[in-house]
């Protein structure tokens, strides 16, 4: 079964994406910030096949920061430089998610279309699958 790691502070949209992930066939893995979003990874880095982090959450201190999950986003990939990474956004976020994409994410994605994600992780990994 295919495993995305999804790293979001806001419990409602990480539910609903998560539910949204396992109805549509895969594996999710949660955490609610840089810090356990990593522990989880290092935990499951050989299972995990796609990485979707949100852009603002809090840092590997814990503290709310702008851009924390490009941070995570970098350690990440230094670690599996391969891995398809999506980074979620809100709308008027898009010049950062742009920084994200100059960083190795796959693609950037605004939060909102729930189905649009599935969309997105399918033609990413249908190109692995």
């Amino acid at each position: 079964m295919t495993t995305i790691l999804l790293v979001d502070d806001e419990k409602l949209v990480q539910r609903s994406l998560e539910k949204t992930l396992l109805r549509a066939g895969y594996d999710v893995l949660t955490a609610a910030d840089c810090r356990s979003g990593w522990e989880i990874f290092q935990t499951n880095a050989d299972t995990i096949d796609l990485a979707v982090f949100d852009l603002n959450m809090p840092d590997f201190t814990g503290l709310n920061k702008p851009g924390a999950g490009l941070d995570l986003l970098q350690k990440v990939l230094e670690a599996r430089p391969a891995l398809p990474t999506i980074v979620l956004t809100a709308y008027d976020e898009v010049n950062k998610a742009r920084d994200a994409m100059a960083l190795g994410a796959r693609a950037y994605f605004v939060k909102g279309r729930e189905q649009g994600l599935v969309e997105l992780i399918q033609g990413i990994l249908g190109k692995q699958e």
